[in-house]
């Protein structure tokens, strides 16, 4: 069977092994391949691309044994590279591919002017040095203005285990390495370098693969060697810059019980798993990392870590939160820690209430409340329901030279223009930034959560004093957010005259319109349970996810995307005489029919509407807003 006769079907639904061929010994070639399926991806992707051929790799597995025979633990694709009969660039390519690393794209006249400009600012020996490692400067790059940048260094082989090592030894510091084909590398030393004959050395570090682990093989004992491996960094800024790219929320890395690293974004608000990392010792990613992350030690591993980290992507400055706490994990001997980042991307800032995807009625609601002169809009829901992001759409709608809007965040997410957001500390708190915003003589003020009691009376005391103050509670539906703060202590009184309005929110996901099609004989009687009324049942059409399917237009996930179903309770006359004449106690199912009749939507009913008109199915109904079905 030749290379060119291995159909995608063999590589993609099960590992690809030879039928023929044996080890001279007895010992079967597809044997060695079927240890090889998970070790040496770079030699199963050179055959599936029609890069090498079967005999190409037939005569280097006996090179490979041999070399197993004498202690010697190599690569087999990097016994292919030392062939002398195949073409090196190619197969350095796909390993540079396979680990990670970036590949060198620039202008010729661009890398001129760099190179001319960095010409003298290295030593010849640093030249020499950078010559014999086959390793050339390409480029500077920089997150910041204020950052000094770090240096692009190109080699045709850049997971040489040696190599940072070699390189920090030749004076460079802040560095990254990347791939360029040979003949750059070349070019570069014989024009620009210090490059003598001879200089040029052919690179026989067959003995150890960037990260290749196995059961025999033990962990480096200096963790920063692995640390500080060009791989581990480029993975770690990829890993950024994916998530970017692909709309991720959140990013989860923490190590399983296989040493194994797992990495998953959380898109349209499900987590799904980008990449389970086997090459290295999870302990070598974190570190990286942790690293990488302003605010957070390394070596700390037993409390929990906030931090920082900000990069330039796709021309874009994009924050991160991180998040780090230790966790357990089955092996005893692996020091687990989970860490999670959140994607900041003011790009995606809403600062349109329209775009939120509120109902008609809600949407003139909301309007209004958020005009009032003095009064208090509060946002329920759990973590992640898009309440901050309403917050800031609301924000953005009233904002003006005119007026002075202050915000207290803990911590603050998107930076807003012409807003003063204040920034919580251990030294400043709370209670402490409500107070003094006081007397900061605001007239819009955002408080990111009233926890408590104190927290509570401060902002209802900003709402009763002349000032539009918004915040956020942790309740299931607005009813339910009277109850909460009458039992922090809040008199119903100041609830009843305080608030303008309260909004219940959730996030929906929404159907790709490209490839969603239409529910074969739904389940009437769970439509029924559902709310769906007979009409609605009979002459309704209800669409379902096309997951797992082959749309470019959704990446096969059947989703599009997710917006904000509310339940809006403005405070009429008749919902504010409900609560001062409660009591101790309201009664939350009462307020919830008073308003229902002056025309509240629930979460529900907002759900059932974008069901029949096909923007979300019925199986995302139950997910979000309905339990016991």
């Amino acid at each position: 069977m030749a290379a060119g006769n291995i159909s995608s079907g063999q590589i993609r639904d099960e590992p690809w092994k030879p039928e023929r061929l044996d080890g001279g010994d007895g010992a079967p070639i597809a044997q060695a391949f079927s240890m090889l399926q998970v070790r040496d991806r770079v030699v199963i992707k050179l055959l599936y691309e029609e890069l090498v051929r079967e005999e190409d790799v037939e005569r280097a597995w006996y090179q490979w044994r041999r070399l197993a025979e004498e202690g010697r633990h190599v690569p087999l694709w990097r016994v292919m590279a030392g062939d002398g009969t195949l073409d090196t660039d190619v197969i350095f390519a796909e390993a540079a591919k396979a680990y990670s690393f970036p590949f060198v794209q620039v202008d010729p006249a661009e890398l001129a002017a760099f190179l001319s400009r960095v010409k003298n600012r290295l030593k010849p020996e640093q030249w020499k040095r950078l010559a014999k490692m086959d390793v050339a400067p390409i480029r500077i790059i920089t997150e910041s203005p204020s950052e000094a940048g770090r240096l692009v260094l190109a080699t045709h082989d850049p997971g040489r285990p040696d190599l940072f090592r070699r390189l920090k030894k030749s004076g460079f510091a802040n560095f990254e390495v990347w791939y360029a084909p040979s003949a750059m590398i070349r070019d570069i030393h014989q024009n620009y370098g210090a490059a003598e004959a001879g200089l040029f050395e052919e690179h026989e570090d067959l003995a150890y693969d960037l990260g290749t682990m196995d059961e025999e093989s033990t962990i480096d004992a200096d963790l920063d060697a692995e640390i500080n491996r060009s791989a581990l960094i480029a993975l770690f800024e990829r890993v950024l810059t994916e998530a970017v790219r692909q709309g991720a929320s959140d990013i989860h890395v923490f190590p399983n019980a296989q040493r194994q690293t797992e990495i998953h974004f959380r898109i349209n608000g499900e987590l799904s798993v980008w990449r389970v990392e086997d090459r290295v010792h999870p302990e070598a990613i974190l570190a990286v990392i942790k690293d990488n992350s302003q605010n957070v030690d390394r070596f700390e591993r037993e409390t929990s870590q906030d931090g920082f980290i900000q990069r330039l992507i796709d021309e874009a400055v994009i924050r991160f939160r991180v998040s780090v706490i230790p966790i357990a994990n089955q092996r005893i001997e692996l020091r687990s820690e989970s860490i999670v980042i959140r994607v900041l991307d003011d790009r995606k800032v809403i600062r349109d209430l329209g775009k939120l995807g509120l109902g008609e009625l809600a949407l003139e609601r909301f309007n209004w409340a958020i005009r009032q002169p003095y009064g208090m809009v509060i946002l329920t829901g759990p973590t992640g329901s898009g309440k901050s992001t309403t917050l800031y759409a609301s924000l953005c709608q009233i904002i003006s030279p005119k007026i002075n809007v202050l915000t207290v965040e803990d911590p603050v997410e998107y930076i807003i223009p012409e807003v003063r957001q204040v920034k919580l500390t251990h030294k400043f708190g709370l209670e402490s930034a409500l107070r003094s915003i006081l007397r900061h003589d605001p007239d819009v003020v955002m408080v990111g959560e009233m926890r408590d009691r104190i927290t509570a009376e401060l902002a209802i005391k900003l709402a009763n004093t002349g000032h539009l103050t918004f915040s956020t509670l942790h309740t299931n539906d607005a009813p339910s957010s009277v109850s909460r703060l009458m039992k922090m202590g809040i008199e119903p009184f100041l609830i009843a005259y305080a608030i303008n309005l309260v909004v219940a929110q959730r996030l929906i996901r929404t159907l790709c319109d490209e490839c969603k099609h239409i529910e074969e004989s739904p389940d009437a009687h769970r439509l029924k349970h559902l709310g769906f009324g007979d009409d609605e049942i009979s002459n309704g059409v209800f669409y379902v996810a096309d997951e797992g399917g082959e749309c470019k237009a959704c990446r096969g996930t059947g989703w599009a995307g997710r917006q904000a179903i509310t339940e809006t309770m403005p405070f009429s006359p008749a919902i504010r005489d409900l609560i001062v004449s409660a009591g101790a106690g309201v009664n939350e199912d009462e307020l919830r029919r008073v308003a229902e009749e002056e025309g509240m939507l629930t979460l529900a009913d907002r759900a059932r509407q974008l069901a029949l008109e096909g923007a979300t199915s019925t199986d995302e109904m139950i997910r979000v807003v309905f339990t016991g079905l």
